[in-house]
Order: C-alpha cells, then structure tokens, then sequence
C-alpha cells in the first residue's frame, strides 16, 4: 500500500513504541503533525524550538525510549542547538527532525537566500549520527539507523533533515518492522562474566550496589530492586540517579551529600556500579572516598558501551550490555544464593534517615534568614517538598537551588528530572512538560508534577507556562526568587571579596511570577512566610490550574550558604582526579 514519506517516518516510529511528537508546525511538518494527531500521538508544539527538545529530552527519560523532536528549517533547528547539546551530554537519545530547501535551490550558485543555511555541517560534532533523506526510498534505512545509532552504545542525540520535495512522497512499503528485526535489544552481558561478578558479590564482606542516571532513563528500577534485595547492602546514587526506586528508599542514600554513603563508600570492599559514566560527581571511583580499601576492593560495572570499560579507572568484571538485559542475568545468577544483610547495612540506613531529619530540623534555625528577607534556602526546599504529592514526577532546576535540594529535601520521588551533566540551566518547565506528557501517554494517568526552581531558570522558557496550561497538566511551580544570580554573585564575593559591587547579577525586584502564571491562565500564589510555602502548594493542586507559587528568599543563602559546597567543588578539582 503507498504510503507518503511523512507517514512512513511516523509508523517507524510507532515500531519503536514512539507516540510524542514535539515541535513547531512548518510547511516541512504540517501533514507529518496532523497524521501523527490521527493516529493518536501526543502532539505538542512549544512556544521555542529548544524547549521542544528538552521536552523530547524528558520524553525519552520517562519511558526509556527514544523521543522526537521536530524544528523546521533555517532559524528553527537553530533555535534547537541547546537541547541538541544537552542530549548529548546527557546521554539521551532523541531524533532531531529537520526541514531543508529543496536541493534545487540549495546547488544553486546565489547569495541571499531566504531561511537557508547548510545545517547538517553545523550539529555533525554534536550528534552520533547526522544524515539527510535525499530520496524517499532511504526512508526506512535512515530512520532505522538514525534510531539504531541513538539508543546503541552510549545514547545520545542524532540529526536527519530532508529537502522540501521529500515529505510527500509516496512509498510502497511493508509493514515497519519491530526493533528486535533490525537492531540489537536488551542486549546481555558475557555468561562467564556474569557468573564472575556473582562469585565475587557473593565472596564480598561489604559490597555496595552505586546507582546512576541510566537505571532509570531504561526504566530499570524494578529489576534493580529485586538485584539490591538479593545484594542485601546499601544502595547509594550519583548525583545524576536521584530518582528514588520504590521499595529501596530506606536504604537508599546520595554520594557525598550524604554522609552515611560516605562510609558505605571508605568501608566496602566490592562496588556493583550500573548506569553511571563513574565521572568527576563520584570522583572517578577511584579519589577521594574511594582512596581507602583500594588495594583490595574489586570493581564490577555494568555498561552498554564498551568503550568505557576501564577509561575512568580499573575494572575487575566488565558487564558489557544494556541494563535491562545484564541486571535480569545478575538476578538468575544470584536468586538461589541471597546475601544476609551487609555488616554496615543496619548504620547505613540508620544514620543515613537521622542525617535528613537533622537536616530538616536544622533548615528551622534558617527561619529568621538575614535582615528582611525570612525564608532560607534551606526551609525553602524543606518546606515544599513536605507537599510533594505521592507518586509525583520532581522537576529541578536552578544553581544553588539545586545543591539545596540535594540536601534538604524531604521526598524520595521515584521519577527525578533534572539537566544534571551539562548543568544547562532553564531546563525545568519544558522537562515537566515533557516528563508529564509523556508518562499520561503512556500510562493514561496523568500524575502530578512540581518544578522546584529558581528565579532566574525560570524566566529561561516562563512562555512554556502556556504549553502546561493548554495540556492541563497537574503541574506545580515553586520558584525561590532572590533577584539575582545567586551562585555568580558567591563566585564575586569568594574571588573579589564582600561589599564589591557585583555586576551583572541583579535584577529588579518588582517581578511578580505569581502574577505572571495568572496572566498565562495559573493559580498563582504569593509566599514571604516559611509557614505559607506547604499550604500555599496544596491550594495550588486544589485549584485544578497549573500552579505558580513565588517564594522570596534570602538572597545572601544562595550566595554564602550553599551547602556541601567544599565537596561540590571537589567534582572541578583539576588535575587533582
């Protein structure tokens, strides 16, 4: 049956279990976004093109897929370059769709063409895979190859563009075929292998299991949770796998902002580590915490893409292969002989939950904050995720505000989603929107979701307040305002010195975000008391709009105050790792 090229790309993507399609109409797309919206795709068109790709971003986290996004040509895939950037450095595997003039036009020999530029050179050194579709007959081969090179090894971004004439091709085709029919899935590890790293985590006295961001980017953590049972030990993340596994959260704490997994760290003997590049947030395995039991602690790590194996430090057993086919080996291999509880496991949880219960005590001292200003950072975080509905999908965004909820936060949200490699600030509403659209396509509940965010992140995408709205998403914005810049103007004050005038990171305090979210159709709430922050949120769910809560904050807290910041700076101790 002929089929046109736009609708072709869509059922190969379908294939994949692909329905969200994010991007700003052009003539390009227009036929692509009404058939994709027939077939019942979640379509979605932002108000930037960037912000179409960070939601694609979080699309692919949420349901360990790939995801699209589309930017039509010229300005708009220019305006996709950032989100380009973060997939890649964030390891997530997006297909970015572009336009293109008609090759007829683009092999002429002229000057001032309109919308034009030859894009493919552009995102070549930022993508795994760049191709153009030049005749509809490379459809299949260059959408399957694109999605091939996205998800394989380490994931991350590709870019595929087709001229004009393209799009309404027809094609004769089969049906698309199923992934498993034209690329490697769940690929497992090495049988000897695996029966080595069993043999050692069962010969180990205190092993510890390290959690990163791919256990939940392949939605793996129901797996991982029978693996730490099995395991008996502690459970410790990177600050890139902060996503909560349900099941695990008592035993289940931070590196280095957490003191109890600092022990864990310095006493085990045997580290099971599994979706994390073991990169400077955990101090390569190999520095720092990792310095004591050296000599005799052995190293098993689980990874996809081989060429990592042994980059960052020594490895006793590679894995090679994708989580969700190498952790269901572990499990095999590892049912008939369950560990009874690691020496160090009672402490560890122990000490671990009274370390945030402190620090949740402690954020009431902050109450007065400095001069006129009440709420600190700290009861600021403390304060909003005491509201943080059950079974939520958490947003972070900001600089300090960040580091502040590493440490004060009171919710073990299951799904965390934050830009934390690249550290591209403003990703935040666009990954709520992404994250949550996503997760009701797939799943047909539309859960809650709140954005824990700062002033000046926010205001990066404030217009896709609008997108929320129109998609009725159950989404909460509480935005810390403190009018500045808060970790520029600590870089000031630690290099220049206090009472220096600190240029270029103030702005003016009359902003209203409250007021902003009810121009763009919000519940709006206004917040000076740290009484107010819980009882504002929850009238803000109530209310049935997406919700912004603008919160004033102690500006000298973002400022002065960050916490664990002595160990934040270790991750850029140059030369020293």
């Amino acid at each position: 049956m002929a089929v046109p090229v736009y609708e072709r790309i869509l059922q190969l993507f379908e294939a994949e279990g692909i329905n969200t399609l994010f991007g700003i109409p052009d003539p390009n797309f227009v036929h692509m976004f009404l058939a994709a919206e027939r077939r019942g795709w979640t379509v979605v068109a932002p108000h930037h093109e960037a912000a179409a790709g960070f939601m694609a971003e979080a699309a692919s986290r949420m349901t360990g897929k790939a995801a699209v996004c589309i930017a039509t040509l010229g300005p708009g895939i220019a305006n996709a370059a950032p989100a380009i950037q973060c997939a890649l450095v964030e390891n997530s595997p997006v297909i970015f769709l572009a336009g293109q003039r008609a090759r007829i036009t683009e092999q002429r020999v002229r000057r001032g063409r309109i919308q034009f530029v030859q894009q493919t050179p552009l995102f070549q050194n930022s993508v795994k895979y760049s191709a153009s579709i030049e005749y509809a007959e490379q459809t299949d081969e260059i959408i399957r190859e694109g999605i091939r090179k996205a998800v394989s090894g380490r994931p991350g971004p590709v870019y595929i563009e087709y001229p004009s004439h393209i799009i309404t091709d027809q094609l004769d085709v089969p049906p698309a075929l199923p992934p498993e029919r034209y690329r490697l899935v769940n690929q497992g590890a090495d049988v000897d292998r695996v029966a080595e790293a069993a043999a050692l985590i069962r010969a180990a006295k205190n092993p510890i299991l390290l959690v990163g961001h791919a256990v939940h980017t392949t939605r793996s953590g129901a797996a991982l949770k029978e693996l730490a049972l099995l395991m008996n030990c502690p459970v410790i993340q990177t600050s890139g796998g902060t996503s909560y596994i349900k099941g695990l959260e008592d035993r289940t704490f931070q590196y280095v902002f957490s003191k109890a997994s600092i022990d864990a760290v310095t006493e085990s003997d045997l580290c099971l580590a599994i979706g994390t590049e073991l990169g400077e947030p955990v101090h390569f395995g190999r520095w720092r915490y990792w310095e004591k039991n050296e000599a005799i602690r052995k190293w098993i790590y689980v990874e996809q893409d081989a060429s990592a194996i042994g980059v960052n430090r020594p490895i006793d057993v590679p894995l090679v292969g994708d989580l969700r086919g190498v952790i269901p080996q572990l499990i095999t291999a590892l049912k008939d002989t369950p560990r009874a509880p690691a020496p160090g496991l009672a402490k560890f949880m122990h000490d671990g939950q009274a370390e945030l219960d402190h620090w949740g005590e402690e954020s009431l001292t902050h109450t007065d904050g400095h001069g006129d200003v009440a709420i600190h950072t700290s009861r600021f975080v403390v304060e909003a995720t005491k509201a943080f509905p059950a079974d939520g999908i958490m947003i972070r965004d900001g600089g300090a505000t960040v580091v502040f909820t590493w440490t004060y936060s009171q919710a073990k949200p299951h799904d965390v989603i934050w830009n934390q490699n690249f550290g591209h600030i403003g990703t935040g509403l666009p990954y709520a929107t992404g994250a949550m659209l996503a997760d009701r396509a797939a799943t047909g509940i539309s859960r809650p979701g709140m954005l824990l965010t700062s002033d000046s992140s926010f205001l990066f995408h404030i217009g896709e307040l609008e997108t929320a709205v129109r998609c009725k998403l159950p989404l909460v914005c509480v935005v810390g305002v403190d009018n500045q810049w808060g970790l520029e103007v600590g870089v000031y004050k630690r290099n220049i010195g206090h009472g220096t005038e600190e240029t270029g990171t103030h702005w003016s305090k009359d902003v209203r975000f409250d007021k902003i979210g009810e121009g763009f159709g919000c519940h709006g709430e206004y917040v000076t008391k740290a009484e107010d922050i819980q009882p504002a949120i929850e009238r803000a769910y109530a209310s049935g709009k997406v919700g912004v809560v603008h919160v004033v904050i102690d500006p000298k807290a973002n400022s002065e105050e960050m916490p664990k910041y002595a160990e934040f700076r270790t991750w850029y101790a140059e030369g020293q790792q």
